[in-house]
């Protein structure tokens, strides 16, 4: 299962990278437009916003070696290592995003092995080729929905963080279901496995089970928050993007995957909206 889920997650991205690149720019992941989402804002700015409050709320202040689970081009990465003068090492499971980011890297002079700096390379989050205790922050930006097994991914954090390091990941969830709407309806079921399908995901989870899991794996000083409000704009923004005359060039030339993915934005939105899909913060410390 995983090799074919995992084959599908590359081949997603790989079809799909350039042309984010093209229209959007390095970051692939939602903006921030307040905590209310009701700040106008240029979507690249939001973008960047979004990971100046994420590291604010989590009182990120310096890290040295950083581990960028599903790095994407290198937008993070980039961030992390000028902000902190920082060895960011990045893993994808997209040889396309790894030689991109790799090459923007150089351009921007923080390709060699002093800090700061940033290497990237194809690997499987599950299974990560570092040793134990290497990283004093482990960076997940809207990578753990693709994660097969969320326990296991976050038992891999816990080993490559040092004693006293920093989980700091923002991710896909659905809504609680501990509350009065009690279990998913069908209908919420059949909404998730539409977008499972085109997006390459596995299965995602509420933050609540995120917050059990990190405490079975043994981290501590554990804080969460739900940002749904706050990205939930990003949809219209990307909407508008693909409707753009340069947007629809793009998704005709692209493979079907990207055009399939095009077509889930309708119900990513509404799902943001309905409260069935929500944009889950955790911060923890090994």
């Amino acid at each position: 299962m995983a090799n074919a889920l995992y084959g599908k997650i590359q081949t997603f991205y790989d079809e799909a990278s350039g042309l984010w690149e093209q229209i959007w720019g390095e970051h692939m992941h939602h903006g921030y437009y307040g905590a209310d989402g009701r700040q106008r804002k240029n979507r690249r700015q939001a973008q960047i916003d979004l990971i100046n409050e994420c590291l604010s709320w989590a009182g990120v202040t310096e890290a040295k070696d950083i581990l960028d689970c599903g790095c994407g081009i290198g937008g993070s990465s980039l961030e992390l290592a000028t902000r902190y003068q920082a060895k960011v090492t990045g893993i994808t499971l997209s040889p396309v995003q790894a030689q991109r980011a790799m090459e923007r890297a150089q351009a921007a002079n923080l390709g060699e092995e002093v800090p700061p700096c940033a290497g990237f390379q194809v690997a499987d989050a599950l299974d990560t080729p570092f040793a134990d205790q290497s990283f004093d922050l482990v960076w997940s930006m809207e990578s753990g929905e693709h994660m097969p097994d969320k326990v296991a991914f976050l038992q891999e954090c816990y080993r490559v963080l040092k004693p006293g390091g920093k989980l700091l990941m923002a991710t896909w969830c659905h809504r609680p279901t501990t509350s009065l709407a009690g279990p998913l309806t069908w209908l919420e079921q059949q909404q998730l496995s539409w977008i499972y399908q085109v997006y390459g995901l596995p299965y995602v989870i509420a933050l609540p089970d995120y917050e059990a899991i990190a405490r079975n794996c043994g981290f501590t000083n554990l804080t969460s928050a739900d940002w749904s409000l706050a990205v939930a704009p990003f949809w219209d923004d990307v909407i508008a993007s693909a409707l753009s005359p340069e947007g629809v060039a793009g998704l005709l030339k692209a493979g079907p995957g990207t055009l399939q993915g095009a077509l889930a934005l309708g119900p990513m939105r509404q799902g943001l909206q309905s409260g069935l899909i929500r944009y889950g913060l955790l911060c923890a410390v090994r």
